[in-house]
């Protein structure tokens, strides 16, 4: 995978999507190109069901690229239920990042930032793993890793450049 890849991860109903909504910006404001993959349990639809693509698709394209001269998704079908992650970097244009973020992906070998809310059920032990090289908290916490305030998104900001120039 990417070296530069880093992982935001906790229990849903933390704030992953809205911590990040807010880091991507500053990271962005201080020359940082960010790729995001996002893990969902959700059955996903992108396509718009009754467009030619999704048409085209459904009509048994393993793999579709819609574009325009703003954007372009690849949509591809999948045999598997679960998607590797380290695929999934692959496909993306990496020479064009300096950081790819992946939230989710709990069980992946990649660095994280642990998000605990004192609100959610559940011990901040029960988020740490090897892989985990900070906690970003509603409240102070004494542990071996850096604690960051999660209600500072430029702290993790700080803290995810500072993690990139030390690679």
């Amino acid at each position: 995978m990417g070296q530069n890849s880093i992982g935001i991860d906790t229990w849903s109903g933390t704030g992953k999507t809205t911590l990040l909504q807010k880091v991507i910006p500053l990271l962005n404001s201080r020359d940082v190109r960010v790729g995001l993959i996002k893990h969902t349990h959700h059955n996903m639809e992108i396509d718009t069901p009754g467009k030619d693509s999704y048409v085209l698709r459904k009509a048994g394209a393993d793999q579709v690229i819609v574009a325009s001269s703003q954007r372009w998704a690849l949509m591809c079908e999948t045999t598997t239920e679960k998607t590797d992650l380290h695929y999934l970097v692959d496909r993306m244009e990496t020479s064009l990042l300096d950081l790819v973020l992946v939230e989710g992906f709990k069980n992946e070998a990649v660095p994280k930032i642990a998000l605990y809310r004192s609100s959610i059920n559940g011990s901040v032990k029960d988020l740490l793993d090897e892989q985990v090289i900070a906690v970003a908290s509603d409240q102070p916490i004494s542990l071996h890793l850096p604690v960051l305030d999660i209600n500072e998104p430029e702290l993790i900001a700080d803290f995810i450049i500072n993690w990139l120039l030390s690679r």
